[in-house]
């Protein structure tokens, strides 16, 4: 899979921009601030229809403009298919193939993209809600039965977190809907919680390998996933589920006291050990790159696996933070293999000595320009 073109209007600092793509490296090269995150935040909006900067789409459109549009065509193995997204105040539109679609959940997964900024370290050191959220993200991307689930576990748990606050105001005392609202949402949270340990244990075993030879065979990386339902009922999802409605029990006082819901999977945490041992509490800073990097990596042969097809690789000023062994294993495992794009600054000498060929892009104050070619957009507003 790759994508072959990209045409923005009104997005963010881009009035117009119009691009052909390489099917290996794009290299963005430009100076901070000009607008290189733009782009490739414009290529992550097109495959999953927000953006990982903003949750607010308005922020999308450029400051001068009511409406924003990012569109491009993906070229897959079975063919290529156009996508468009168009954003206004009335929400967004998605079409595939120029037919608009009813629901987005029907529109993600036609163009697959992974991202790796430097914030993604975070997955590593970062809060419980970082490391739900990126499974929920690049898993969904992967199974549409598993963001169907994570769709309707959480308006069910909207619908019980409202519902347990009226009977804390003692504003509603029916707990036979309570009951109801329940069984709904231990069958869902059984449901993503399995399709999570699948994923995740295929996940483990392609970042296993590529840690450990990152480490030169001195570490074993393993993944544990934290959460309330005991380890040995952990088989199946109706077992899952039976220990869910379990928890659900023992824990309704103090859910009804506290107005919210405390067990399912959205509580529950994925930890990292690098020999036996939390990285994000006892792991070096370098162990904790290296685990995010494989992590990330592991993510391209995880998507292929499921899907089919090879993702898009997004890596915005990534290497900057990498030394140069990282670097190095970085760009040898992606070369001649996913597409991808990187921001940088400039080209340092060790990124010029591993790519090969690559498609170089030169970004300025809202414009685009390929290597011999004529710019492409005008300056604008909104900044990188």
């Amino acid at each position: 899979m790759y994508l072959q073109e990209l045409q923005l209007q009104h997005f963010r600092n881009y009035p117009s921009a119009d691009l052909e793509l390489g099917p290996g490296i794009n290299v963005l090269l430009g100076e901070n601030a000009q607008g290189k995150t733009n782009l490739l935040e414009a290529i992550y909006v097109l495959a999953l229809t927000r953006s990982h900067r903003t949750a607010n789409d308005h922020d999308l459109v450029n400051w001068e403009a009511k409406t924003a549009k990012v569109s491009g065509r993906v070229v897959k193995s079975v063919g290529s298919v156009p996508l468009e997204l168009t954003f206004s105040r009335q929400g967004k539109r998605a079409k595939v193939n120029h037919l608009e679609q009813a629901r987005l959940s029907q529109y993600i997964g036609q163009l697959n993209v992974i991202l790796f900024a430097p914030e993604d370290l975070a997955i590593v050191k970062g809060a419980p809600t970082v490391r739900r959220r990126f499974m929920d993200m690049e898993f969904g991307q992967m199974n549409p039965r598993y963001l169907y689930n994570l769709s309707q576990y959480r308006t069910l748990l909207k619908q019980r977190n409202r519902y347990l606050k009226d009977l804390q105001h003692k504003q509603n005392r029916d707990l036979l809907f309570l009951s109801v609202l329940t069984d709904q949402l231990a069958a869902y949270g059984a449901e993503i919680i399995a399709q999570r340990l699948r994923m995740l244990h295929k996940l483990e075993h392609w970042a296993q390998a590529i840690h450990a030879e990152i480490s030169q065979q001195k570490e074993e990386l393993t993944f544990h996933y934290a959460t309330q339902v005991p380890e040995d009922q952990l088989t199946d999802p109706d077992t899952i589920c039976a220990a869910l409605t379990q928890l659900y029990k023992e824990h309704q006082d103090k859910e009804l006291y506290r107005g919210t819901t405390l067990v399912g999977p959205h509580r529950d945490d994925l930890h990292f050990r690098v020999n036996g041992k939390n990285v994000q509490t006892f792991g070096s800073q370098g162990q904790q790159r290296t685990t995010a990097l494989s992590v990330k990596l592991a993510e391209i042969d995880l998507m292929k696996e499921e899907t089919g097809e090879y993702p898009v690789l997004l890596l915005d000023d990534v290497l900057s933070e990498l030394d140069d062994a990282r670097q190095t294993h970085l760009l040898k495992a992606i070369q001649d293999k996913v597409q991808t794009f990187i921001t940088t600054t400039s080209l340092s000498g060790i990124t010029r000595q591993l790519i090969k060929d690559p498609t170089i892009f030169h970004v300025a104050n809202g414009t685009v320009v390929a290597d011999g070619s004529a710019p492409s957009g005008d300056p604008a507003t909104k900044e990188d």
